[in-house]
């Protein structure tokens, strides 16, 4: 007698082998990915610093316009305040003067670029030509170079931070937005940084945001009657001995040890 084979059966054997095969060829991708991804991992610049001793660090971004330069130095000086000034190669070679008057009130001056660009659409040939140039106008008024870079748009990449890197900068993100470019009153200004700021933070505000002179006082005021210092970046950020966690977040070696 001959046995007549079950149709569906086969085909449900048939569609379990195929669900199979494609399962472990999913497998097998997506370990190959991870690999990769792994290899390849994301590099991250300096977004705040890991410590308890309340100083923060203010930065000002200066690239389009000078109204209120010298007014935020007054500011400043009237709250005993250090801060970091980004400074965009054209910027330099039009206010000359107030290049000058920053770094002898004895602020820290950063590269924002030359030309503020993308740079992480740049070649590295590009991005070093590019930081050269910047470092070269700042350097022949301050007779020193600069250390710390930002990029602008806050736009980077791998080969932006290891090309910087290999030039002897640090580079510098922020971990609390004033948002003043969006002209947001001044009262939301504060508020918004009061709100954020921590041990170790980097503020991001722009020279001539339209409300930002205004909403400085305020901020300075309140965080001194919290006890907080007011530093530049390289007084911020440790230099040697450290790493960068997933969040940008710079930490000595030393905390890892127990």
């Amino acid at each position: 007698m001959i046995k007549v084979f079950n149709i569906s059966k086969i085909v449900r054997l048939s569609f379990y082998f195929i669900l199979i095969v494609l399962l472990v060829s999913c497998i097998y991708i997506y370990s190959e990915v991870a690999i990769e991804v792994i290899n390849q991992k994301k590099l991250l610049p300096i977004y705040c610093v890991a410590r308890n001793d309340n100083k923060i660090a203010i930065t000002f971004d200066a690239a389009w316009g000078n109204d209120d330069t010298k007014e935020l130095l007054k500011i400043l000086k009237q709250y005993k305040a250090k801060a970091t000034f980004f400074l965009v190669g054209f910027w330099v070679e039009r206010y000359p003067k107030d290049v000058l008057e920053i770094y002898r009130e004895g602020h820290e001056i950063g590269s924002h670029s030359d030309k503020h660009l993308h740079m992480s659409k740049l070649s590295k040939t590009a991005i070093i030509e590019d930081i050269k140039s910047c470092e070269e106008k700042i350097s022949k008024l301050i007779g020193k170079r600069p250390v710390v870079f930002r990029a602008p748009y806050g736009d980077y990449n791998n080969t932006l931070i290891e090309t910087l890197t290999s030039l002897g900068y640090y580079v510098i993100q922020w971990d609390v937005d004033s948002l003043d470019w969006k002209d947001l009153p001044a009262d939301e200004i504060a508020q918004r940084v009061l709100r954020r700021v921590k041990s170790g933070s980097v503020v991001l505000f722009h020279n001539n945001a339209k409300n930002t002179k205004c909403a400085l006082p305020k901020i300075l005021d309140e965080l001194s009657k919290r006890g907080y210092q007011f530093v530049t970046v390289s007084e911020l950020i440790y230099k040697n001995n450290y790493y960068i966690d997933h969040q940008g977040v710079q930490k000595k070696l030393e905390n890892t040890v127990k």
